[in-house]
């Protein structure tokens, strides 16, 4: 019995540790996967480099973004970070 009571600690450790850092990061990295799925041509974007940019075309597994001045750039679907209007709409709150 002594045993098992030395145990529930750490026990305890690991189950807030799970709800506490790796299930919310699932969870985003879950948001993340299926909001780049989403992606359509026009949707303004921001990629993990900070540029501002919207979807040109949408391939398998790359994306040609349209930034300013009309050069477009070939990137990876992991590349985008999140959706730009979404962005500006947490700013003004």
């Amino acid at each position: 019995m002594a045993q098992i009571t030395s145990f529930i600690p750490i026990i305890l450790i690991i189950v807030v540790f799970y709800f506490f850092m790796i299930r919310p990061q699932l969870k985003k990295a879950k948001e993340q996967k299926k909001f780049r799925e989403n992606i359509k041509v026009g949707d303004k974007v921001v990629t993990i480099g900070g540029i501002h940019a919207t979807i040109y075309s949408v391939q398998d597994t790359t994306f040609i973004i349209n930034v300013e001045g009309g050069v477009k750039l070939k990137i990876e679907k992991n590349a985008v970070s999140m959706d730009s209007s979404s962005m500006i709409g947490a700013e003004q709150k």
